[in-house]
């Protein structure tokens, strides 16, 4: 029995929509079409666990049977025995989900009950201020005139550079905090906003901007650091992205560039780079969100930043990307269960930092190498960067571990903020010291 007629014969009578719905899907299209704004009224954010193979072969069933959107991991091919799997389940399809899970006996719990109550108490249901903010979820036009603003505001320690435009023609401006010097200084290359939905990651890269600037000349730490080295920012890596999830989308990943030969849009930027391309935990459909693109640095986003890196790779010493969610400091390698050269130091550095971050809030993470860590996954920036030569090379997941996932409300972008500081300064300092 094929598994499409298997997955529907589990529920009889599920499959056929009543009259009523249909009236109430025409309702919800031209909603949508007039709102131009995805609503997500009635989905659910369900952790399933599954315990058996059978679980994990219903799960990719249902992915291949029904549209429901992965955030952890970040693909139905990813899913494993003994892990946990977020999903967005669309409303249209919870019954039938309920249904399926009971029948075959998979633990599962509801994270989220209606995600667009999440979405709207995101920004802790106050109205959004009129001017940037480092303790919102700024806007892409509000960071630009922020990243107009910050790089004019400090001369002697502060300065920017287009690396290139967008795919759909945005700069991509990369801030260089530093103090000025007439010589060359060994850098640490940091990008936040890879994955456009990962809002308190741009959110992170702001803050550290602002604490570096604020901090200089009374922080002894972050002073030797800007004195001796370059920090070169990226503030949001996925622009096109990141603006259509405040647009039109909040739950968009991937960039917003077309694929030839489909109607599917965009790449996912993290699947792109030439580190193991594509071989595994990556997809080659462009409708996936994991697709891993036509080539690599198809992405003109990636292109930019590893033309940037390539050009830079004899000062950088450090590449340090953030994304979010699930509290977890990880370094190469992903593509590959092999332990990096340098394994034990990137291990023992990755301690240090994420002591460091518990010791502020509490927060709990979990470090080591992405494949063994996580799972395996191919064409990532931080396996890229490390094989170039970027020893000290790292990817942050932020908080949380699922509750809100995503959606993280505003109220913890400070405290996130804060002890994330903590760890990267840690991390910063031990390139300072032990430069190569």
């Amino acid at each position: 029995m094929g598994s499409k007629s298997k997955l529907i014969s589990a529920v009889p009578g599920q499959i056929s929509f009543t009259a009523n719905m249909k009236v109430l899907l025409l309702f919800g299209l031209v909603a949508v079409a007039l709102a131009d704004i995805a609503r997500f009224e009635g989905d659910q954010l369900l952790r399933l666990k599954p315990a058996l193979d059978d679980h994990v072969m219903l799960i990719k069933e249902l992915a291949n049977s029904i549209q429901v959107d992965f955030w952890r991991p970040e693909s139905p091919e990813l899913v494993k025995v003994n892990s946990e799997v977020d999903i967005r389940v669309p409303a249209m399809y919870i019954d039938m989900v309920y249904t399926i899970l009971q029948q075959n006996d998979m633990e599962h719990e509801v994270l989220i009950v209606n995600l667009q109550t999440a979405v709207d108490a995101q920004n802790d249901n106050k109205p959004s201020p009129r001017t940037h903010s480092y303790t919102k979820y700024n806007s892409w036009d509000k960071i630009q005139s922020w990243i107009a603003s910050i790089s004019s505001s400090n001369p002697g320690l502060i300065s920017k550079q287009v690396i290139g435009s967008t795919y759909e023609g945005r700069p991509m401006t990369l801030l260089k905090l530093g103090k000025m010097s007439s010589s060359t200084k060994p850098a640490i290359f940091m990008d936040c906003g890879i994955h456009a939905r990962e809002w308190i990651s741009p959110a992170f890269c702001q803050w550290f901007v602002m604490e570096a600037l604020s901090t200089y000349g009374t922080d002894a730490q972050m002073t030797s650091l800007l004195d001796q080295m370059d920090v070169f920012v990226l503030p949001v890596f996925n622009i096109d992205g990141y603006d259509y999830t405040h647009k039109t989308n909040r739950m968009w990943r991937k960039t917003r560039s077309r694929n030839s030969g489909s109607s599917c849009i965009g790449t996912d930027p993290n699947r792109n780079w030439n580190a193991g391309w594509c071989t595994v935990g990556a997809s080659s459909n462009p409708c996936s969100d994991t697709f891993c693109g036509q080539t690599p640095e198809s992405e003109i986003e990636v292109k930019n930043v590893a033309d940037f890196i390539r050009r830079n790779k004899s000062i950088i010493k450090s590449y340090i990307t953030v994304h979010s969610y699930s509290q977890l400091l990880l370094f190469p390698y992903s593509y590959t269960y092999d332990l990096a050269a340098d394994h034990s130091e990137l291990l023992k550095v990755a301690e240090g930092a994420s002591v460091a971050l518990n010791s502020l809030h509490g927060t709990r993470y979990t470090i080591g190498p992405g494949a063994a860590t996580i799972y395996l996954a191919a064409g990532g920036s931080d396996d890229w960067a490390y094989d170039l030569g970027v020893k000290y090379s790292y990817t942050f997941e932020l908080r949380d571990t699922g509750r809100y996932g995503f959606l993280l409300p505003e109220s913890q972008i400070k405290p996130t903020c804060e002890e994330t500081m903590l760890a990267v300064k840690y991390i910063a300092a031990y390139v300072q010291k032990n430069l190569y």
